[in-house]
């Protein structure tokens, strides 16, 4: 007996779908990853951040100090640096740590059913019934004042159910699918269903979640600096920069535009990663 196919209702991403559009995706790609090496270079070979300057007060960009310096003579190019890779540190972790509880909960409730779905779901729509920013922001009020510790909870607590969410409507699909039935009564193990099935169905829809997930932990993060909820002063963060810089924006637009602009790029960047087709 052979497998049946999967059932017209869980579209594939072939290999053609996902080159859909491919120029979008590889400019997103070369932009994310001059930002990637932006922010792992760029903290190894430019001024310690925090280093003031009083006497080079708002001094204007020049060939010495590209985005010149901020209202502390510090060196807003070293800053950036910093503020890139903590953004892009934390997204990463919270989206790796969302991505695990989402999908494991996820394939768990599809799979075991009953009890253990109920409960899962129940939590998932509480979790649902509450703003995400609100979420982080009982985090920061919690604990100690600008720190990565709770944004880090904080971020990944609101993004999991998104990933529960998708992964067991999508692997419920999958499991009861005439594929799966009949590689059961072939004797084949999870592991096969897994790999040949579940995995394939999922992966398009979890590179979505992924991408949209880093978009959220980044704006997030600099929503909380914008308000001066998040991290605190004298650290790098581009929200905060970006607030800081408000005061000078008539005599010194290039302090507010630097931040705003690598927010913007990465935010393209990460949403130019999806999966169009597939987007939950």
């Amino acid at each position: 007996m052979s497998a049946t196919p999967t059932p017209a209702v869980l579209p594939d991403v072939t290999v053609a779908d996902s080159r859909r559009g491919g120029p979008g995706r590889i400019l997103a790609i070369v932009v994310l990853g001059a930002l990637a090496a932006f922010a792992l270079v760029g903290p190894l070979v430019l001024a310690d951040p925090g280093a003031q300057d009083l006497g080079r007060y708002l001094e204007a960009p020049s060939l010495a100090e590209p985005l010149g310096r901020d209202e502390y003579g510090r060196s807003v190019l070293a800053r950036l640096a910093h503020a890139t890779r903590l953004s892009l540190l934390l997204g990463l972790v919270c989206v790796a740590t969302a991505l695990v509880l989402g999908t494991a909960s996820g394939v768990l409730a599809a799979w075991r059913g009953s009890w253990i779905d109920a409960v899962l779901r129940a939590v998932s729509e509480a979790f649902v019934a509450i703003p995400a920013l609100l979420v982080v922001l009982l985090f920061s009020a919690l604990s100690e004042s600008g720190s990565l510790l709770t944004l880090y909870v904080g971020l990944a607590l609101v993004q999991w159910v998104e990933y529960f969410r998708v992964v067991r409507a999508r692997a419920a699909l999958v499991l009861g699918s005439p594929a799966v039935e009949a590689a059961r009564l072939l004797g084949l193990g999870w592991v096969h269903v897994v790999a040949r099935h579940l995995w394939p169905a999922v992966r398009p829809l979890l590179l979505t979640l992924a991408s949209l997930g880093m978009v959220t932990s980044i704006l997030a993060m600099s929503t909380l600096g914008f308000v001066k909820v998040g991290l605190q002063p004298p650290r790098a963060e581009l929200g905060l920069m970006v607030t800081e810089a408000f005061p000078f924006h008539d005599v010194a637009p290039w302090l507010s535009l630097a931040p705003v602009a690598v927010l913007f790029l990465l935010t393209a960047g990460f949403l130019g990663l999806r999966h169009k087709e597939v987007t939950p």
